[in-house]
């Protein structure tokens, strides 16, 4: 069984969001995939078996399966590519629990073609913003996670939440996000019900990032940064009721898993 590490949305090594990323020959047993994304100890490990022109693409952080992941599905393009599963000049084709996505090599860069995933306005909870530690300027909420505004790029890139309480919020997780100064807006992503205190830089929040920022800015297309310690840069693109997620990848650390 063939292993790999990537770091993906940075073409600088031990940047970005690290992944796992497993090539099969065939499916593995659902507690064998989540004991190998808890040795790995990364935010995501993806789990890919190839089924006619489509590969099987499933994502587990060290605690659980999710549904939706942007990094772990570029690193798993990146390797596609890169190690030769599939030519340079072929689209990636994911079948997963989000349907069908799929990713392309576009001058050096991989765009991922990803669901739009745009939030409703909700009441912010006491428990949320004491768990943030903050006051919003909106709150939304889609199918996966709060989408908390605030008023400065500063409140984004300095705040410490309290992750107890964010750990008991009925949600997988919470993006918070502003405009910023060199970028069109900058966001964090917490996800400690998933086993991520913080997640580097998260591909799925700007499926909802993506139709907030539409809105506001009234554009759609964005340079957008995640304001982690390893940091990332995305390139976003709206069309229709899709989102357009562009990035780069580097492959880190190759192995076999002697199980």
């Amino acid at each position: 069984m063939r292993i790999y590490q990537v770091d993906a949305f940075t073409e600088k090594p031990f940047s970005g969001n690290p992944a796992g990323i497993c090539v099969l020959n065939e499916k593995p047993e659902e507690k064998l995939m989540q004991n190998i994304a808890r040795e790995m100890n990364l935010s995501e490990t993806a789990f890919l078996v190839k089924e006619g022109e489509k590969y099987n693409l499933r994502w587990f952080t060290p605690n659980a399966e999710v549904d939706l992941c942007g990094h772990a599905t570029l690193a798993s393009a990146h390797i596609l590519w890169e190690k030769g599963y599939l030519r340079k000049d072929i689209e990636a084709k994911f079948s997963t629990k989000s349907g069908l996505l799929t990713a392309k090599m576009s001058d050096g860069w991989i765009e991922l073609n990803f669901p739009a995933l745009p939030e409703e306005k909700t009441e912010p909870s006491v428990e949320l913003l004491e768990a943030l530690g903050t006051q919003a300027t909106y709150v939304g909420k889609n199918k996966f996670d709060y989408l908390v505004e605030v008023e400065s790029e500063e409140i984004v890139t300095t705040m410490k939440p309290d992750f107890m309480k964010l750990l008991k919020l009925p949600t997988r997780g919470v993006i918070v996000t502003s405009r910023a100064k060199e970028y069109d807006f900058v966001s964090r992503f917490f996800a400690p019900q998933i086993g991520v205190l913080e997640d580097p830089v998260t591909g799925s929040a700007h499926c909802c990032l993506g139709p907030y920022w539409q809105k506001k800015l009234n554009k759609d297309e964005f340079i957008a940064s995640q304001a982690s310690k390893r940091g990332g840069i995305l390139r976003v693109k709206l069309a229709g009721d899709r989102v357009l997620i562009v990035g780069k990848a580097v492959t880190v650390l190759e192995g076999e898993l002697l199980i």
